[in-house]
């Protein structure tokens, strides 16, 4: 452990909470300039101030598995590289910072841990909200969105949510057989839950009930999986929804060209889609 602290000194990481956080000295100061850039943001919804956020964004390459690092589960800050999960966490997070006006890098810290672990505490790379199903779920438990999918058209499905255990050679962590039978727990839980999806062909008619700041999640036919993506819904000057995200296409930040409900038919395997409103 003194290695393990040395080493995190030495490359300038955040170390509290016997260094459970990870954070250069760069992603340090990326928060606190982001802090700074986004002051006066908020203008009393929260879902307009999830947009204006997210843009400020727009451009930020996209890069996987940011949160795999090291050997143990750490609370990783990098806004320098975002998958679609870590844009959505670190949005949100700001977003509350905002309306909570307290714009310091501490608080963001604590929020970024509540939001992507489960019942807000890191305790294990199990405890981490891989399926994204879960983190909504979970963080609806906590008062920060609800899932609207059913109000707005959604019906609910059953499916085997597996991908992780059955894929255990993608998941470095999962070599840990600790790890590996936590996960298969959390999936067995998953697999006794319904979820709401709205399905891609009723997502049209339905598109004037989904408003700017709404989280959106990609429902998949993929095995295993529940979800294969995420960004946000805003509303564009065509007056249309649109998908503000961190894309796999243009490797980076950006709005989908076409409206959300036909940008989803260009993907062979989703099925719809799940979403949640921020409080």
């Amino acid at each position: 452990m003194k290695h393990t602290f040395l080493f995190l000194f030495l490359f300038g990481c955040i170390t509290v909470q016997a260094q459970q956080i990870t954070c250069s000295p760069k992603d340090k100061s990326a928060v606190e300039s982001k802090l700074v850039e986004i002051v006066g943001m908020y203008n009393g919804d929260i879902g307009e101030t999830m947009v204006s956020v997210g843009k400020t964004f727009m451009k930020t390459p996209y890069v996987a598995k940011t949160l795999e690092i090291g050997d143990t589960e750490t609370l990783v800050v990098n806004l320098q590289g975002l998958d679609c999960t870590t844009f959505v966490e670190n949005v949100l997070d700001l977003s509350k910072l905002l309306r909570e006006n307290d714009l310091s890098f501490d608080a963001f810290v604590k929020n970024l841990e509540v939001i992507r672990y489960k019942d807000g505490k890191l305790n294990g790379y199990a405890s981490r909200l891989h399926y994204f199903s879960e983190w909504i779920a979970n963080n609806a438990e906590k008062g920060l969105l609800k899932d609207i999918t059913g109000e707005i058209g959604g019906t609910e499905i059953t499916k085997d949510i597996d991908f992780m255990s059955t894929h255990r050679d993608l998941y470095p962590f999962l070599s840990d057989d600790a790890n590996f039978s936590k996960i298969k727990a959390s999936e067995n839980y998953l697999n006794n839950q319904a979820i709401c999806v709205l399905a891609q062909d009723k997502i049209a008619e339905n598109e004037h009930l989904i408003q700017s700041g709404d989280i959106i999640a990609l429902a998949t036919s993929i095995n295993g999986l529940d979800v294969t993506h995420t960004g946000i819904a805003t509303r564009e000057k065509d007056g249309r929804i649109h998908l503000l995200h961190a894309s796999t296409g243009s490797m980076e930040v950006e709005i989908s060209k076409k409206p959300l409900a036909e940008y989803l038919k260009g993907i062979k395997s989703n099925t719809g889609i799940m979403v949640a409103r921020p409080l």
